[in-house]
């Protein structure tokens, strides 16, 4: 029985994806609404959760995918990649209201410009607190502090090393996890309570499963006009990163 149930798992690995996603967002949300009152989203905990599998994944195989090396998990791989993602903000930002975008006028497109260039500025100073002094690990990881899909595509623009490319999904994957957490309890101080706000915000913040995550847990009707402004800002790191920013961190630190 135990090995028909796992066959059945295994030929149809992206349905078993999206079963163990749906039972680990179940328990996430129970844990948020249990445990911290609604205070950390359901979102963040997930995260956390797929990270911890994803290491256990990885210790168990000896491999380098996580979960997705297990036979029975295989779909994870293909749930988890690129097409997917940009189908779901592709999808997210159909909700959006063009007339309350153009509100935002000139400041959307400044929160976009200031959140890439300080994040990437927060990204350097703390690879070089930690002694990294090439321009291409410099990049590298403060694309990473942009967004957790521009360090890698940074990465591999420049030549990165493996070890650099994986500190800078790290240091994504922690502001995006921030960004969760920190939404709700940050709102009612900033003025985060509009469709206009709200694209601003996620111009300066940029990660998008954060913003949409922790707008989220401030109030749905936001999403799509944060995760929208995100979204553009990951396009415009992609472009910016790898080519102005890396040619100044090459000016300034050879």
């Amino acid at each position: 029985m135990l090995d028909m149930i796992t066959t059945v798992l295994e030929k149809n690995g992206l349905v078993t994806a999206f079963a163990l996603v749906g039972i680990t967002m179940y328990v996430s949300y129970i844990i948020s609404n249990k445990l911290t009152k609604g205070r950390i989203h359901g979102s963040a905990i997930a995260i956390i959760l797929g990270l911890v599998l994803a290491y256990f994944g990885g210790i168990h195989t000896g491999g380098e995918k996580g979960l997705s090396d297990i036979s029975i998990f295989t779909g994870i791989g293909l749930m988890g990649g690129g097409m997917l993602r940009d189908l779901a903000i592709i999808a997210t930002a159909f909700g959006v209201r063009l007339e309350e975008v153009k509100k935002a006028g000139l400041n959307g497109i400044l929160a976009l410009f200031v959140g890439i260039f300080s994040s990437f500025l927060v990204g350097v100073i703390v690879a070089l607190s930690f002694g990294y002094t090439d321009a291409v690990s410099l990049t590298t990881i403060g694309a990473g502090a942009t967004t957790y899909i521009v360090g890698p595509v940074t990465g591999a623009a420049i030549g990165a090393s493996s070890e650099v490319m994986a500190l800078s999904i790290a240091a994504g994957l922690i502001k995006a996890i921030l960004i969760m957490v920190a939404t709700p309890f940050v709102a009612k101080y900033i003025g985060l309570n509009n469709p206009r706000s709200a694209v601003v915000y996620g111009g300066l913040m940029g990660s998008t499963s954060g913003v949409a995550g922790g707008l989220a847990a401030t109030d749905p009707k936001l999403v799509p006009y944060g995760a929208m402004t995100a979204t553009f800002y990951t396009g415009l790191g992609c472009l910016l990163v790898p080519s102005i920013l890396f040619l100044i961190m090459q000016a300034i630190f050879g």
